[in-house]
């Protein structure tokens, strides 16, 4: 990785880490503070497994998984050149995003997840900003596959 890579990876584990402090110490689990009365809500809650809390409680399976993951990952950067920016930076957002996650799992067993969005009457599981990085990580990278762009032809 490069260091503005670095400093992607460094910032988006940063502000994942540090909301779920702020969420976990401000909050009693459970709270939920309306922001957007019926569409968005801070609620803090805990989760043993993935979305929707797959696989619950499979603590030695996402340990594996993400171990497994981070150098997969770390691989992938090492292959693609350096030219394909936003390839890199999807990889770097799902790297940060299994970190950010991993790190609650080692030290409580659980993910601390405190985003909690209604949206044309679907409530969807709460969620925290590892989240949101591996979400946006997997588009980006996904896109990049899709529209078959070769290593550094990511101009659109």
């Amino acid at each position: 990785m490069n260091k503005k890579e670095t400093g992607l990876l460094v910032m988006v584990l940063g502000l994942d880490l540090l909301t779920k402090i702020m969420v976990s110490r401000m909050m009693e689990l459970g709270q939920s503070i309306p922001i957007i009365r019926g569409f968005f809500h801070i609620t803090y809650v805990t989760n043993t497994g993935a979305a929707w809390s797959m696989l619950k409680g499979k603590m030695l399976f996402f340990y594996l998984m993400t171990i497994v993951a981070v150098f997969v990952l770390g691989w992938m950067l090492k292959k693609t050149a350096r030219r394909a920016k936003i390839t890199r930076i999807g990889l770097v957002l799902i790297l940060a995003g299994a970190i950010g996650n991993f790190i609650d799992r080692l030290l409580y067993q659980y993910v601390r997840d405190f985003l909690d969005f209604t949206i044309f009457g679907y409530n969807f599981p709460v969620f925290n900003v590892a989240d949101i990085s591996l979400c946006i990580g997997v588009f980006l990278t996904l896109l990049m596959v899709f529209l078959k762009k070769e290593d550094g032809d990511e101009s659109a």
